[in-house]
């Protein structure tokens, strides 16, 4: 490369780096990717969408299964897997093909290799060939690099009989029995995947529920579907022991002092992620890393030297996709010179169980953990004309307001299309909106979108279609 010297460098190709590239590129500040494995990152290539594409073709399955209800027969439902994945693979190589020509059309330049800090201003780069390049930056580097896996001691993988979810998006048969490690977000969401399609599930998760930190009335309706169609949940529970023969694997579970040994085809570990902090030479510039790993950020995304930002799931949780993105444009935004901080009032979450989950705002819990008085509305979908058509009853709306002000402080959404309703909350809350806001809001019938307003109608005592306490 014949100019080594940039405004801005972003280290990882994700959804938050490439989100600052290009946003560096509409400011005409001259940016450089450096991306080490593939454009995109784990969302785009092993995360989100390829898991909410074998999600949409898992529920199409079940509801092809169930179709009978509505009058409609099939005969015997037939999955080819591998086709399964080659229609996956599709969608994953047309997305990260669109994020290296908008990097590129906004006038960025991508170098693939691994980085390293030189200095404050500038990186190593040991490129694909080899060789090592030094690139300088002008006005900022932002670091987005991600995270990675958490790995048990005693729960070694292997890719094959023991995986993680970067191996559970690509199986190319159904397993018979899967235990899932585990049982938050991935391990759910993936599980549940196969369990449609004919796996039997057992999930091991420590804590007294799934979802750890989400409110229990809404964790209760997935754990029951889970249940229903066949799959075991144990709580309170940890995997202490495993064993490998062939293509079997064999947990031990611990569970109220007792011992189980649970044989299945594959071991599912999805306990959480740990920061991709390691090996950048963070320390080399004296940037500072909080205990779990993350760089420590103020309100404009830098670390504690002033030429080097961090943005997404290295900075710290909420490991959200669409929060690094936030941080990506903010980040961008404080180096081309424009004034931007890290001030939303609240991050929606989305996710995509059987039936769906999405919350935004603060919890039930946390709210009484917060010493706050709050009034709670809900509105259950199996009275929702539209949910019903659409063969989908379970779960509900649940507003948190707070008890005098009726401000919006919390929405939790567990059924039916939950990952889009969940905008019109994220809304409400970023706009201070009050429960009266949303409730005198006319919403078009017949929709998902009027549990909505119903639940906001609770609230105030004052819902129609379903009785006000």
């Amino acid at each position: 490369m014949a100019n080594k010297s940039f405004d801005a460098i972003v280290i990882g190709g994700g959804p938050g780096g490439y989100v600052a590239a290009i946003r560096l590129g509409q400011l005409k500040q001259k940016v450089l990717v450096v991306e080490k494995e593939y454009m995109g990152g784990v969302c785009l290539n092993w995360g989100c969408i390829p898991s909410k594409a074998l999600i949409a073709a898992a529920n199409l399955v079940e509801k092809a299964k169930h179709a009978d209800t509505m009058g409609i027969s099939f005969g015997e439902v037939k999955v080819d897997v591998t086709k399964m994945q080659a229609w996956k693979g599709t969608i994953v190589n047309k997305l990260t093909s669109g994020v290296r020509s908008l990097v590129k059309g906004s006038g960025g330049e991508i170098v693939m290799g691994t980085a390293s800090f030189k200095t404050a201003n500038s990186i190593e780069v040991k490129t694909e060939t080899g060789a090592v390049e030094v690139f300088e930056a002008k006005k900022g580097i932002i670091v987005a690099t991600g995270a990675t896996p958490i790995a048990i001691p005693g729960l070694t993988t292997d890719g094959k009989t023991v995986i993680t979810a970067r191996e559970a998006v690509s199986l190319t048969e159904v397993p018979k029995t899967m235990v899932v490690i585990g049982g938050g977000v991935i391990g759910l969401e993936l599980g549940m995947v196969y369990q449609k399609l004919g796996t039997k599930i057992i999930v091991v998760e420590l804590a007294e529920q799934l979802l750890p930190g989400v409110d229990i009335d809404i964790v209760k309706v997935v754990e029951k579907a889970l249940v229903k169609a066949g799959g075991e949940v144990l709580l309170k529970a940890k995997a202490a022991g495993l064993t490998v023969k062939g293509s079997t694997a064999t947990v031990t579970v611990e569970q109220d002092g007792k011992k189980r040994d649970i044989e299945c085809d594959k071991v599912l570990v999805a306990v959480g992620f740990k920061p991709n902090s390691a090996n950048l030479g963070l320390e080399k510039v004296g940037v500072k890393l909080d205990q779990r790993g993350h760089i420590t950020t103020n309100e404009k995304l830098q670390s504690n030297v002033p030429s080097i930002y961090a943005i997404g799931d290295v900075s710290g949780a909420p490991y959200l996709a669409h929060k690094a993105s936030k941080e990506g444009e903010i980040a961008a935004e404080v180096i081309a010179g424009h004034k931007a901080i890290r001030d939303w009032r609240a991050m929606p979450a989305a996710i995509f169980t059987e039936p769906e989950v999405a919350t935004v705002g603060m919890s039930e819990k946390q709210c009484k953990d917060a010493g706050r008085a709050v009034k709670i509305g809900k509105f259950p979908f199996s009275v929702s004309g539209r949910a019903m058509a659409v063969s989908a009853t379970d779960g509900f709306v649940k507003v948190i307001a707070d008890e005098k002000t009726h401000e919006v402080l919390g929405v939790g959404i567990v059924g039916p299309e939950a990952s889009d309703l969940i905008s019109e909350a994220a809304l409400a809350i970023e706009m201070a909106a009050f429960t009266e806001d949303v409730a005198l809001t006319v919403h078009p019938h017949p929709t998902l979108g009027e549990s909505v307003m119903e639940a906001f109608k609770h609230a105030l005592g004052e819902a129609i279609h379903i009785a006000n306490r």
